[in-house]
């Protein structure tokens, strides 16, 4: 996988992500969610070195090893820059769940602190595994009427399989048109080219599972 498709797998697969402003950064910046164990998480199962991420950056490759042991504390312009160049916005790596005073958010995501990411292209992702720390992802994604991945399909490791929970879902695997509809559920190697959309007018909800986690 090249350094660019690492770097901007959510932006090839979905599109931009729409703004998500926290309000007291330095707050937040001050608590003890593991804001550096985040983004090392993410860094990882988006397939990205430290070198990689720098370049992408502009930042040292020491001064965001320090970030991610938790040595350094983020500036807010650095955290901008790092959520840029990994797809996500910046209140992903502060998971309330994950507060060092709260051991059990290694293990369970309340219905209240789960993360999501809104994409402009209509999709939805939020993450209802923990972290991005073990072998699986649990997704949950909601596509509102007519978004899709884009007109390109996308390859990258691992494998990945669905349930659809509610609504159609338009998959293409290799070329190959497959609809899915209310109750089907499907697995693929995700090294076969692929992209999917929802094409009706009514929204559609998947339960997605990938693993190794490739956000």
């Amino acid at each position: 996988m090249s350094k660019g498709s690492s770097l901007m797998r959510s932006v090839a697969l979905r599109g931009p992500t729409q703004p998500s402003p926290i309000k007291d950064l330095d707050g937040v910046l001050d608590s003890n969610l593991s804001v550096g164990e985040e983004i090392k998480e993410l860094r990882r199962a988006s397939d990205v070195t430290l070198a990689q991420l720098g370049e992408a950056t502009g930042l040292s490759k020491g001064y965001l090893s320090q970030i991610e042991r938790g040595i350094s504390s983020p500036s807010i312009k650095s955290l901008h820059l790092i959520s840029r160049a990994l797809g996500v916005n910046i209140s992903w790596f502060f998971n309330p769940g994950r507060d060092k005073e709260n051991p059990i958010g290694r293990y369970v995501v309340r219905k209240a602190q789960r993360r999501s990411l809104k994409f402009e292209s209509g999709i939805t992702d939020e993450l209802l595994s923990p972290n991005l720390s073990r072998q699986i992802e649990l997704l949950r994604c909601t596509f509102a009427p007519h978004s899709h991945s884009g007109l390109e399909s996308y390859e990258h490791k691992g494998e990945e399989a669905g349930y659809i929970v509610s609504g159609s879902l338009t998959l293409w695997l290799d070329n190959e048109r497959i609809s899915l509809e209310e109750g089907d559920s499907f697995a693929f190697e995700s090294s076969i080219p692929h992209r999917y959309a929802n094409e009706t007018d009514h929204e559609a909800l998947i339960i997605w599972v990938i693993t190794p986690p490739s956000y």
